[in-house]
């Protein structure tokens, strides 16, 4: 959490005497291009640290795992990520394991998503949960680009505070932006925006009505409305609080549990039947 580097003459903290934090960055560009029946990587870069790693499943799919070696995230750490699904490419992105966001004691640790979809793409973002510790502080932006025949599949879920510490998160600050342009066009903008006694705030049945994790779900593809009744006959399985709606070529689902554990079995099930095939190794590890 701290710079071992001091001032080398002398000694002593920096002016101020506070010591000199150092902060995660990390930042991955993955490209990627339709190949006959499968999909290649065309352009990987890492830096800091994010890296990126794709298994052989033996999917028709490009399968990507996300990795932050810095093992979680703290407070003022930056993290950047941009991925393209050239024409006809189909591309999976998750991550090996949940992403911790530990406290903060202020700074406002960021993460920004860009993702393009070219003609006849099909990019899936599948990352695991987030969990948020009690007092941290995060901001993330997804922004999507993508061709009007293209397909995107993205989830995100948050726990609030770590379940299996008995810890709920109290307070804290949760920042979360999405938007979707389709041919250029924004067809779908969504915001979220917790802060201060966020704990307070989820146990109001207008906001949270005591869930302690949530995820989203949007899927826009030329054929995703037609999916809405399916959809909510799977949606039915599921124990936690549960939602779905469709409209103007888009598909939006959005769940709510008392905890992550519930959360997450509701999602694998639901994920592996409307995908129509499993998820991720990654995710079963």
């Amino acid at each position: 959490m701290y710079a071992s580097a001091w001032p080398s003459e002398g000694g002593g903290a920096p002016a101020g005497g506070d010591p000199v934090r150092q902060r995660a960055e990390g930042r991955i560009v993955l490209v990627a291009a339709g190949q006959g029946a499968g999909t290649r990587p065309e352009r990987i870069a890492e830096g800091g640290s994010l890296r990126l790693r794709l298994p052989k499943s033996g999917a028709p799919w490009l399968e990507a795992v996300l990795i932050n070696t810095a093992g979680g995230t703290a407070c003022g750490d930056a993290y950047s990520i941009a991925a393209e699904a050239g024409p006809c490419a189909h591309v999976v992105l998750a991550t090996p394991a949940a992403e911790k966001i530990y406290r903060s004691d202020g700074p406002v640790a960021t993460m920004d998503a860009a993702l393009t979809l070219k003609a006849g793409a099909h990019l899936e973002w599948l990352p695991q949960e987030t969990i948020l510790y009690d007092a941290a502080r995060l901001s993330r932006t997804f922004r999507v680009e993508m061709a009007g025949d293209a397909r995107l599949t993205m989830l995100e879920a948050v726990a609030f505070g770590r379940a299996a510490h008995g810890e709920r998160l109290a307070s804290g600050l949760l920042k979360d932006r999405w938007t979707v342009r389709r041919d250029g066009r924004l067809v779908y903008a969504d915001a979220l925006h917790l802060e201060g006694r966020i704990g307070d705030d989820l146990s109001r049945p207008s906001i949270g009505g005591g869930a302690a994790a949530i995820a989203t779900l949007v899927h826009v593809a030329p054929d995703a409305q037609a999916k809405l009744e399916s959809v909510r006959a799977l949606l039915e399985a599921c124990g936690c609080e549960c939602g779905a709606s469709a409209w103007n070529g888009m598909l939006v689902a959005r769940f709510a549990a008392d905890g992550i554990g519930p959360l997450r079995r509701d999602l694998v099930r639901f994920l592996n039947a409307f995908r129509g095939a499993a998820l991720p190794r990654v995710w079963m590890s």
